[in-house]
C-alpha cells in the first residue's frame, strides 16, 4: 500500500514524539523491506550472469574509473561498500574462484598492501551485466521522475551519514 504523510496513522499530534517514533518506525521498516527486495529483484536481474547482488556491487565498485587501473584494497572496499570484512571476504573468494577478480601487489611502494581489481573476464562480464543492471534499474524507478530519484538519492545520503555518526554499541562485558 502507498501512503502519504496524511495517511500515516498517529494517535498523537504531528510534532510528538509518539507520532515521530510511528513514522520512523514504519520508515525503517520500509527500508528494511525496499533492501530485501532489492536484494531478492536484483539478483533475479543479473541472474543469467550467475551472480548475486553482493558480486555486482563488489564488480561495480571496481569497475569504476578511479578503480579499474589500481583496484581497491580490502579495507578501501569494505569503506565504500560498507560491510563487514567477514561478508566481503566470501564474495571475493567466490569472485576470485570465477576468475573475475585477482589480487595484486599495490603499486604504491607498499608490497604488502593487495589491491583487489577486475580481471580481463571479470571486465568483460561487467559489461554484459550492465544491460540487465540499466533494464532493472529502468524498472524499478519507472514511477519516479528523475528529480525525484536526485531526492531520494539526497535523503539516503543524508540517512546514511547520520547512521554512520552514531556511537557504536557498548561491548557486552
Amino acid at each position: 500500500m502507498n501512503y502519504t504523510s496524511q495517511d500515516l496513522p498517529t494517535a498523537a499530534p504531528a510534532d510528538h514524539p509518539d507520532a515521530r517514533f510511528d513514522v520512523a518506525n514504519r520508515l525503517f521498516l520500509r527500508l528494511y523491506q525496499a533492501s530485501n527486495l532489492m536484494h531478492k529483484t536484483g539478483t533475479r536481474a543479473v541472474s543469467r550472469h550467475n551472480a548475486t547482488t553482493q558480486q555486482w556491487a563488489v564488480m561495480g565498485a571496481l569497475s569504476r574509473p578511479s578503480a579499474r587501473e589500481r583496484g581497491m584494497t580490502v579495507k578501501e572496499l569494505i569503506g565504500f561498500l560498507m560491510v563487514s570484512r567477514q561478508n566481503l571476504a566470501g564474495v571475493l573468494a567466490r569472485l576470485e574462484d570465477l576468475g573475475l577478480v585477482e589480487r595484486v601487489r599495490g603499486a604504491d611502494g607498499d608490497g604488502r598492501l593487495r589491491h583487489v581489481r577486475l580481471t580481463p573476464e571479470g571486465e568483460r562480464v561487467w559489461r554484459d551485466m550492465l544491460g540487465d543492471i540499466r533494464g532493472y534499474y529502468a524498472a524499478a524507478l519507472d514511477g519516479f521522475t528523475t528529480e525525484e530519484c536526485v531526492l531520494l538519492f539526497r535523503l539516503l545520503d543524508r540517512l546514511r551519514d547520520s547512521l554512520d555518526g552514531l556511537p557504536a554499541p557498548p561491548t557486552p562485558g
